[in-house]
């Protein structure tokens, strides 16, 4: 059948591949966690982080994010993803702990209030975006070498979860710390939280800690970056197994040397890849319009506190809504529409054309409609996220260009990022009503897009090789 896997793995193999993606998978998610933790924070500081004050520093950071990839997209094809991601992991570690040595500095002076977070914050959360940016590349460069093209489906659904899972460690892990170190506690704490309150001394307190938001995540990634140093490798060839051919497009050049140039002409002239890198535009604004304004939304505008169910639980929904869309996605393209990316971005695009609308007619309705709503979409947009930026970056770039690939099109994730965080900041100060309406446009031209590379797949098929 067309859709057996050419390469029959050993037991042996598969274990080494999974002592290899899980650690790096995990070291992605802590990423995220170490990312998303400015949104935690916002809702802690209050009024000393205003809404335009995180649409600027989220912003900044994320613009920071897509033109780094200029750079590290191809550098991450030159020097390899291990040391992509040790850099990436290291970087962070040392941003998120200035972060909090910031934070720190701001809490305990005399006025608070006086501090320039946002001039401070937007050059700290730039650098951290940029090492940030190493993640995602050096994820798909090595894997890339240890799943065949057959198989990328799953992996795609892998990386939803993982996506998935930072988003949990961030909001709710955040929530949680944010909550434990504080001076008053005002809600009941589980004994991970009661350990870290003992650990870090916050029942002495006189002011909410909440720097340690931003220290927890710096310790865990030094933690990985110590893993990873041991146990990840570029390609089975590297572990004590043989390469093989994935079948994508670098197929047949295994040993071919790394140019830039041609790599950069490979992928800036594919038209499929080009319309990928608009569509995950799109998705930037959707997917981050989406989780992180929800949250705002339902403090700011719906007066709840930290206690209510969605945001004490906002981590635990994306991660479920995830994996649940990360699977679904991985599913569809592999065993359905043979390991096609279009039609499922374009099933998932629909869906979420369809909840933007009823965004619209649902901010005034009771608060369980519109957060059944905005999780079912963030099913949808990390299942699409999870299909092009994970898996078609390696499809079409090749294991040998997949850096750059996943650099341009991730790139386009974040420039779609920081616009809607720009103007969300502003939008929303002014008038909550219109943050649906600004998503729509992008949910409707994300979806035309995923029909136009309906029938796309890797050129190595069409020579044969897969």
């Amino acid at each position: 059948m067309a859709r057996d896997l050419p390469v029959q793995h050993s037991p042996e193999y598969r274990i080494r591949r999974f002592l290899n993606w899980f650690p790096m998978g995990l070291t992605y998610a802590f990423l995220y966690m170490a990312r998303y933790n400015l949104t935690v924070s916002k809702n802690a500081l209050g009024d000393l982080m205003t809404k335009e004050d995180f649409g600027i520093i989220f912003a900044v950071g994320t613009v920071t994010y897509a033109l780094a990839f200029l750079i590290n997209g191809p550098l991450t094809d030159r020097i390899g993803g291990k040391k992509a991601i040790l850099i990436g992991a290291m970087g962070s570690a040392v941003m998120n702990t200035m972060m909090g040595l910031t934070i720190h500095h701001m809490l305990t002076a005399a006025n608070p209030a006086a501090f320039n977070l946002r001039l401070v914050f937007s050059v700290l959360y730039a650098g951290n975006m940029y090492f940030q940016s190493y993640g995602a590349v050096a994820i798909v460069k090595v894997n890339a070498s240890w799943f065949h093209v057959r198989e990328r489906g799953i992996f795609g659904g892998i990386f939803g979860i993982l996506i998935s899972l930072g988003l949990y460690f961030a909001f709710d892990w955040g929530l949680m710390i944010s909550e434990a170190t504080k001076a008053q506690v005002s809600t009941h704490l589980n004994i991970v939280q009661q350990v870290l309150r003992s650990v870090v001394g916050a029942g002495n307190a006189t002011i909410d800690e909440t720097w340690w938001v931003f220290y927890v995540p710096a310790a865990i990634l030094a933690a990985f970056f110590v893993i990873e140093l041991f146990l990840l490798r570029d390609r089975p060839g590297l572990a004590g197994f043989e390469d093989f051919d994935t079948g994508d497009a670098s197929s047949g050049e295994e040993d071919t040397p790394f140019h830039l140039g041609e790599i950069l002409k490979r992928i800036l002239t594919n038209k499929i890849i080009i319309t990928i890198a608009v569509i995950e535009f799109c998705s930037g604004v959707m997917r981050n319009g989406i989780m992180h304004w929800y949250v705002i939304y339902i403090k700011d505008a719906l007066h709840y506190t930290s206690d209510h169910f969605m945001l004490a639980n906002w981590g635990l929904i994306l991660m479920l809504a995830g994996v649940t869309g990360g699977v679904f996605a991985g599913f569809v393209s592999d065993k359905v529409f043979g390991s096609r990316r279009g039609p499922v971005a374009a099933l998932l695009y629909g869906l979420m054309l369809a909840g933007t609308v009823a965004m619209v007619f649902s901010l005034r309705a009771p608060w369980y409609i519109l957060g059944f709503i905005v999780a079912f979409m963030s099913l949808c947009v990390i299942g699409v996220h999870g299909m092009l930026s994970g898996t078609s970056t390696m499809d079409f770039g090749g294991s040998k260009a997949a850096a750059t690939a996943v650099g341009l099109i991730d790139g386009c994730v974040y420039l779609g990022t920081g616009i809607q965080s720009l103007c969300l900041g502003f939008i929303t100060t002014w008038n909550w009503n219109f943050w649906p309406i600004f998503l729509l446009p992008f949910a409707a031209m994300g979806f035309i897009l995923a029909i136009t590379i309906w029938r796309a797949y890797p050129q190595a098929k069409l020579k044969g090789k897969a």
